[in-house]
């Protein structure tokens, strides 16, 4: 998808500071972080959201998970706690229309809705 940010992100036309990439998900900072580590773990695939994601993606959703672990142990938060959190659809706070992970820690993160 050509319009998507996260797709151009994915191919290297707009910049972003990358944490972790391989050939199935590209992890990076958000721009506005709620949080001093505030990463966003974006599948390459384009699935618009959650409520899109198929049978077949189930492999992928998994991996971006253990893919939140990945990070959160190299940035040295795995044992003082993080948060993952999945917007979904305008009324979940879902901005940008591709499936993507918050990952938030570096801080106490307490449940704000």
């Amino acid at each position: 998808m050509k319009e998507c940010i996260f797709c151009q992100i994915i191919d290297h036309k707009i910049p972003a500071k990358i944490r972790y990439e391989d050939e199935e998900i590209i992890a990076f900072d958000d721009i506005k972080p709620k949080a001093p580590i505030h990463i966003l773990i974006v599948p390459k695939d384009h699935i618009e959201s959650l409520t899109q994601a198929r049978e077949s993606d189930l492999k992928i959703l998994g991996k971006l998970m253990l893919t939140a672990k990945k990070i959160a142990q190299k940035l040295k938060i795995l044992n003082q706690g993080f948060k993952i959190i999945i917007n979904t659809g305008k009324g979940g706070g879902q901005i940008v229309p591709h499936l993507h992970l918050h990952l938030l820690g570096g801080r106490t993160i307490k449940w704000e809705v």
